[in-house]
């Protein structure tokens, strides 16, 4: 059996890439948000802008909270914010505090391993040539 070789026709573009990598970290994204203080979803929206610029749409966001909530990683209640109708709330639990706490340690791990490893493509002026 022989293994078939990628080639730059048939790997994935750049940007595929880029949501990958988004759609990886976006879970701890999400519960990083809920580490201050319990958000309802328009609020989480916010905390993920203003404090990561990671920009997702409600229907990404409310399935990866259903999933989090069965996980018993949040919990979830409605709550009358005097805004004349409720919002849903979500709250992070002991064990979601834990696992947040665990992925970031996670993350912090392997941005570092990742940073040492792309040092090279990041110094100036360095050009060792290419193998096309």
């Amino acid at each position: 059996m022989t293994k078939k070789q990628s080639s730059p026709s048939n790997s994935p573009a750049p940007d595929n890439w880029d949501a990958q990598l988004r759609k990886g970290s976006l879970e701890l994204a999400i519960l990083a948000s809920l580490w201050p203080e319990p958000l309802y979803g328009l609020g989480i929206l916010r905390a993920l802008r203003e404090r990561g610029r990671i920009e997702v749409a409600e229907g990404t966001l409310y399935p990866i909270l259903n999933r989090l909530r069965l996980d018993g990683l949040v919990v979830s209640e409605w709550r009358d914010a005097g805004t004349g109708h409720p919002r849903k709330y979500f709250t992070l639990t002991g064990p979601g505090r834990a696992r947040t706490t665990a992925m970031v340690a996670a993350w912090h791990a392997f941005s570092m391993q990742m940073n040492e490893m792309l040092s090279p493509v990041h110094e100036k002026g360095t050009d060792h040539g290419s193998t096309d």
